[in-house]
C-alpha cells in the first residue's frame, strides 16, 4: 500500500518537503494541511507589497492548491487546522474551519511546519482597532484596507528588528510619518552595537523618528485613528496604524500538547535527521529548535533558507535517503533605506554567551576600485578564534556590495575555513565589480597581523577605559581631517611627519592609535613598535568609533 505522508503547515519548510517528497515517491499519498487561505506564499515580500515597491500582491503567490494539486499530485486542504497530534495511534484531528466539521486522519509519517506567530506583548491597549502583525497575506490585506479606508497618515512601529524596520522603511515609502519604537537599546539585535549604529544612523537620516530604549506602557484612544502610545518616560505618539512586529515565537504547542520533546528555546527538539522524540513524526522551519552552527548552542533562527533546505532533508530522510540537517549560522540580510546589513554567524553577544574566545577586526573598505566612479564605503566586521584563526562571524553595513561579502565568509564559516583562507582566496576582480585586494582578503590579513603579533588592537568601547588608565590617544590623519571630529584628547600627528615627531610620545604610557578606518594607524604601529614603543590600533578607528558614539 502507498504511504500516506501528512504535513501541518505550508509555505517555506512545509511545501518544501512535500514537493520533494513528491519527486522522490511517486506513489505516496501527501496531504498538506494548512490553517489559513494561503498554503504557498512568499511572506519575505510582505512589507514590500504594502509599501507598494512589488506593486502585484498576486505576485506574492508562489503556489496555488489547483496547480500544486496538477503537477505534484498533493492533496492540499487550506482553511484546515489541525488541533491534535496523536502519536500512538499515528493520527491526527483536523478541523474545517468552514464548517467546524473535526475528523480524524491517519499517517504513516507526519511532519509538522507550525512556522512562528507573533509576540504579542501584554499591554494595556495592544488589541485596540488599528493594530496589526505582519505576518500572513491577510495580516496585509487587513492592514492595507486600514491604511487606505481610516486615510492614515501616522504609523508606530513596535520593534526593530528585521520585519519592523523593512515595514517601517514601505511606510515611510508609502508617506505615512513614522515612528520606530525598541525597547533595547539598538536595533537589529543578531549585530553588535557598533555595527547597528550605522542603521541608526540611516534610519533617522531619512526622517523616521528612532526610540530606542523606550517601551509603550499602554495604547489609548485618542485624536488618531488607531491609539495614542504612551511611552514610560511619559511621551505620547499619536498613531493612525500600529504595526506589532516585536518578533515572533515558535507554534510548537500542538507538539507539546502531543507529548512530543520541547527545547529549552522553547521550540520543538529534532535531531540531525530533523526527527522529533517519535519516530514517526518530523519538524521544520521556525517552529523548531536548531543547533547554532558557531557556538553549538540551541538556538531559534526563524529564516526562510534554512526553512526550505530542512524540508528537502525530511523528505529525503521519509524516502530512505540518509540527510542530516547539522546546524544554522544565521545568515541574514535587510535592506534599511539606502544601507544594506548583512550578518552571519556568531555576534559577540553570542561568543560571550558561549564562553568562546574570540578577537575582532573593523575595517572600512571600498565596495569596488575606488577610481573607478560608484565607490561605496563597506563597514565590515570580522570575529575569529585567537588560537587558529577559525572564523566565528562577520556582519557588514553599506550601500552596495554587503551581499555578495557575507555570502563569501558565511561560505568559509561553512567550511570551517580561517582567516588565513579569506587572505587567500581568489576573487573575482575587475574594477566596477570590486579591488585587486577584495574587502573579503583584506578582512583576512587584517586578521593575520593580529594573529602574527603584528599589531594589538583595541574595541571603540575600550577607549574610555584606557584613557583613564593613561593611555595615549594617537590621531595619525591629516590635520584637515581633524576638522570633521576628534576623539577628545587626542593627540594630532599625521602618518607622513610621525617618525621626525616621535620625540612628542612618552615610551612609559600607552599609545591608542587610529586613523579614519584602521590602514594608516595600523602603518604608525608598526613604526611606534620598531622604535620601541607599546601601541595598538584602534579596530575600525574614527568611523567606528564615531557611529557607536552617535548611536
Amino acid at each position: 500500500m502507498a504511504r500516506r505522508i501528512l504535513i501541518v503547515g505550508g509555505v517555506a519548510g512545509g511545501m518544501s518537503a512535500a514537493t520533494r517528497l513528491r519527486r522522490l515517491d511517486e506513489f505516496a499519498e501527501i496531504a498538506i494541511f494548512e490553517r489559513g487561505p494561503y498554503v504557498s506564499f512568499a511572506n519575505c515580500g510582505l512589507p514590500y507589497q504594502l509599501g507598494g515597491e512589488i506593486p502585484d500582491r498576486g505576485k506574492l503567490i508562489v503556489q496555488t492548491p489547483e496547480r500544486l494539486a496538477a503537477v505534484f499530485r498533493l492533496e492540499i486542504h487550506p482553511g484546515h487546522e489541525v488541533v491534535a497530534v496523536r502519536p500512538v495511534a499515528q493520527e491526527i484531528d483536523v478541523r474545517n474551519l468552514a464548517t467546524g466539521e473535526i475528523r480524524a486522519e491517519k499517517y504513516d509519517d507526519l511532519i509538522l511546519s507550525t512556522g512562528a506567530s507573533p509576540v504579542v506583548p501584554n499591554i494595556p491597549g495592544i488589541d485596540r482597532p488599528g493594530h496589526f502583525p505582519l505576518r500572513t497575506i491577510p495580516d496585509l490585506e487587513r492592514t492595507d484596507d486600514w491604511i487606505r479606508t481610516k486615510n492614515a497618515k501616522t504609523a508606530l512601529v513596535l520593534g526593530g528588528g528585521f520585519i519592523g524596520l523593512e515595514t517601517a522603511e514601505q511606510l515611510h515609502r508609502r508617506g505615512l510619518t513614522v515612528t520606530v519604537v525598541e525597547y533595547g537599546s539598538q536595533v537589529l539585535k543578531p549585530f553588535d552595537p557598533e555595527m547597528a549604529a550605522h542603521i541608526h544612523r540611516e534610519i533617522r537620516k531619512h526622517g523616521v523618528s528612532l526610540r530606542l530604549g523606550q517601551s509603550v506602557v499602554r495604547f489609548e484612544a485618542g485624536d488618531a485613528a488607531a491609539s495614542v502610545a504612551v511611552l514610560a518616560d511619559g511621551t505620547r505618539l499619536p498613531a493612525d496604524l500600529v504595526i506589532v512586529g516585536v518578533g515572533v515565537k515558535p507554534e510548537a504547542k500542538l507538539a507539546a500538547d502531543a507529548g512530543l520533546k520541547i527545547g529549552p528555546t522553547g521550540g520543538i527538539a529534532v535531531d540531525a535527521s530533523l526527527r522529533t522524540s517519535d519516530p514517526h513524526v518530523w519538524a521544520v522551519g521556525d517552529a523548531i529548535e536548531v543547533t547554532h552552527g558557531v557556538t553549538g548552542q540551541p538556538m531559534l533562527i526563524p529564516l526562510g533558507g534554512p526553512a526550505n533546505r530542512q524540508g528537502r532533508t525530511v523528505a529525503d530522510n521519509i524516502c530512505g535517503r540518509a540527510s542530516r540537517y547539522e546546524s544554522t549560522i544565521g545568515t541574514a540580510i535587510v535592506r534599511v533605506f539606502d544601507q544594506v546589513a548583512a550578518v552571519t554567524g556568531a555576534n559577540e553577544t553570542l561568543m560571550k554567551k558561549a564562553g568562546i574566545p574570540f578577537e575582532v577586526v573593523h575595517l572600512h573598505p571600498n565596495s569596488h576600485a575606488g577610481y573607478y566612479p560608484g565607490a561605496k564605503p563597506i563597514a565590515l566586521k570580522v570575529l575569529f578564534a585567537p588560537d587558529d584563526g577559525r572564523i566565528l562571524g562577520a556582519q557588514a553595513v553599506g550601500e552596495d556590495g554587503v551581499d555578495k561579502r557575507i555570502d563569501v565568509i558565511a561560505t568559509a564559516i561553512k567550511a570551517g575555513m580561517t582567516v588565513h583562507d579569506l587572505a587567500d582566496l581568489e576573487l573575482c576582480y575587475a574594477p566596477p565589480f570590486g579591488s585587486a585586494k577584495d574587502p573579503v582578503n583584506l578582512a583576512g590579513m587584517a586578521a593575520q597581523n593580529v594573529l602574527a603579533g603584528d599589531v594589538a588592537v583595541a574595541q571603540w568601547h575600550e577607549v574610555p577605559g584606557l584613557i583613564a588608565s593613561g593611555a595615549v590617544v594617537l590621531d595619525v590623519r591629516d590635520a584637515k581631517e581633524r576638522d570633521g571630529g576628534v576623539i577628545p584628547g587626542s593627540l594630532g600627528i599625521p602618518l607622513a611627519q610621525l617618525r621626525e615627531r616621535l620625540g612628542e610620545l612618552s615610551k612609559d604610557k600607552l599609545i591608542l592609535a587610529h586613523c579614519a578606518s584602521g590602514q594608516r594607524s595600523y602603518n604608525a604601529c608598526r613604526v611606534l613598535a620598531q622604535h620601541g614603543f607599546r601601541c595598538r590600533n584602534l579596530a575600525g578607528s574614527f568611523k567606528t568609533w564615531k557611529a557607536a558614539n552617535e548611536a
